[in-house]
């Protein structure tokens, strides 16, 4: 059969995810080995941490497929006694390449934010833009209070919320984005949402939806975007099934947040 190579690969996943989507300032592609190489193992995750290098490491993977760049700006030095230096110099020695897809899987069809809506339960969603951008707009299938959105929300992602209620007015029709995401809640605004889901949302940008009468639920980070690897491995299988690549596709199920909930006694 046949040996396929990371070019192959990242042909596949500019399909998936088309390199012209991404933000200016993303580093994405192939940040660390060779088009070269030859790939029989790939390894999905959000994050490359030494977590999810070590499983990749342990199942053999040729080559690591993240949504997070492992390199996101300049490198100025390779310190292997520093993370960073610590993770590439891993990587290297296992022969393992790494390629990412970023802003470009969270504004492609089919990627983080379309998944993201998907496990809202969210119907007739479209982007904000006519063409594929990073924000997602969509319905409920019945309206809920903020309270009951905050819950559905949660049990959905398996994880706790953070609500900013905006008043006391019902949610039908929601905006969102993955990850970081509150710079576009004015945007879902003017869509005509009347609640936005992200994560990291500041202090002031939350006043301000207030203000703006709409709710916003703060899903985190990584919940809002973690979806993606199974979705993207399935993706992955689909497309080698029907190249009749030998290609053995794992993914990360292991990663939590970094963030934990923590009570008062």
């Amino acid at each position: 059969m046949k040996k396929v190579k990371v070019q192959s690969i990242a042909e596949i996943m500019n399909r998936i995810a088309p390199r012209q989507l991404a933000e200016e300032w993303d580093n994405l592609g192939l940040l660390v080995g060779s088009f070269s190489a030859e790939v029989e193992k790939i390894f999905v995750c959000l994050d490359v941490t030494d977590e999810t290098v070590e499983s990749a490491v342990n199942f053999g993977a040729d080559l690591i497929i993240a949504h997070h760049p492992v390199i996101f700006r300049a490198v100025k030095n390779f310190r292997t006694d520093l993370p960073l230096g610590h993770k590439l110099e891993t990587l290297i020695k296992n022969n393992i390449s790494v390629f990412a897809a970023h802003t470009n899987l969270d504004s492609a069809e089919g990627g983080v934010n379309d998944v993201l809506a998907e496990k809202l339960g969210l119907v007739d969603v479209k982007p904000f833009d006519e063409e594929n951008s990073l924000g997602r707009i969509g319905y409920l299938t019945e309206k809920m209070t903020a309270e009951d959105f905050a819950k559905h929300v949660a049990k959905a992602l398996n994880i706790d919320v953070r609500l900013v209620k905006a008043g006391d007015f019902l949610i039908e029709k929601v905006g969102l984005c993955s990850g970081a995401g509150s710079e576009f809640i004015g945007t879902a605004k003017f869509h005509g949402a009347d609640a936005f889901v992200t994560g990291d949302v500041k202090y002031h940008e939350a006043q301000s939806a207030v203000e703006s009468k709409i709710h916003v639920v703060d899903a985190g980070h990584f919940a809002t975007e973690f979806p993606i690897v199974h979705a993207l491995a399935e993706k992955l299988k689909a497309e080698f099934d029907k190249l009749g690549y030998n290609i053995a596709v794992a993914e990360d199920t292991i990663s939590r947040d970094v963030f934990k909930i923590c009570c008062r006694d």
